[in-house]
């Protein structure tokens, strides 16, 4: 309930500050906010860009929704359903919007993830492992919750030419580039970016097909492979090369341009109502 209420309020701050300008100023201090928090100030940003359009925001999708999705596309898909009450609850939560039938069309899933604590590790002295005696930790599995919200998305968006969900990587289980940090007593650690022990990057590529990290990808890629058209739902992986955090200026730049992408993609949808602005 608290962070909800911290997302009004700063919904509401953004718009008395006139946009993007105010609520990113010196004095606002933003650096921590959460993903759900940014995908907030992104529908306020969208309801000023684009007035004459209808937004909404929530924080899940129902498995039933999803399969009646499939059906709408293909009747034989959608059928099995165990758990009738069972949703996906994505990080940043789900923005849509309302094209010229009244259908609430999805315009951004985001997603943060965090995983690899061994920068913050290693300059806080703090060994690691069984014996507590190593510089860093093998990496786990906490990502894996990922596959399945971009599977279920991507089966609630077959129907579509778009996908808009973004996924934001911070951690030393999801760098690019090859660092050094010191730690307390002076001893300086190599983290390697191509570590089997490391890296978990390739194992999210395989929800993009193998596409550019840190790109964005929302318009569906179609590709032709021996007579058949085959339609790509590729996500839009964000990483911190160098095991940063993200700030909040750059998670709410990177979702506009998302959102945007796909107002684009269903113009032809929303047509009557933006030339109403």
């Amino acid at each position: 309930m608290a962070k909800k209420n911290q997302s009004k309020r700063l919904t509401h701050q953004h718009k008395n500050s006139h946009g993007v300008v105010g609520i990113f100023g010196k004095e606002a201090k933003l650096h921590d906010m959460t993903v759900g928090q940014v995908s907030h100030l992104v529908l306020s940003q969208l309801q000023t860009d684009f007035p004459t359009l209808s937004f909404r925001y929530r924080d899940n999708i129902r498995k039933d929704e999803i399969n009646l999705a499939l059906q709408k596309v293909d009747k034989d898909l959608g059928q099995t359903l165990f758990v009738p009450n069972s949703s996906i609850i994505p990080d940043g939560g789900i923005i849509e919007v309302k094209d010229d039938n009244d259908d609430w069309r999805v315009i951004l899933v985001s997603e943060a993830k965090h995983q690899g604590k061994d920068i913050e590790n290693i300059r806080a002295g703090k060994l690691v492992g069984k014996n507590n005696d190593q510089d860093l930790m093998a990496a786990g599995n906490a990502i894996e919750r990922s596959h399945k919200n971009i599977s279920e998305i991507a089966n609630f968006m077959l129907g579509e030419s778009h996908f808009p969900y973004v996924l934001f990587l911070e951690g030393s289980n999801f760098l690019t580039e090859t660092i050094r940090i010191t730690r307390p007593d002076g001893k300086e650690v190599i983290l390697e970016y191509n570590s089997g022990m490391l890296n978990r990057l390739d194992r999210l590529t395989a929800a993009n097909y193998g596409l550019p990290i840190n790109t964005n990808l929302c318009k569906n890629k179609f590709v032709h492979h021996k007579g058949k058209t085959i339609m790509l739902q590729a996500a839009s992986i964000y990483t911190q090369g160098n095991g940063a955090r993200w700030k909040t200026e750059q998670m709410f730049n990177i979702m506009m341009e998302i959102a945007k992408t796909s107002i684009q993609v269903l113009y032809s949808d929303l047509f009557y109502q933006v030339q109403n602005k």
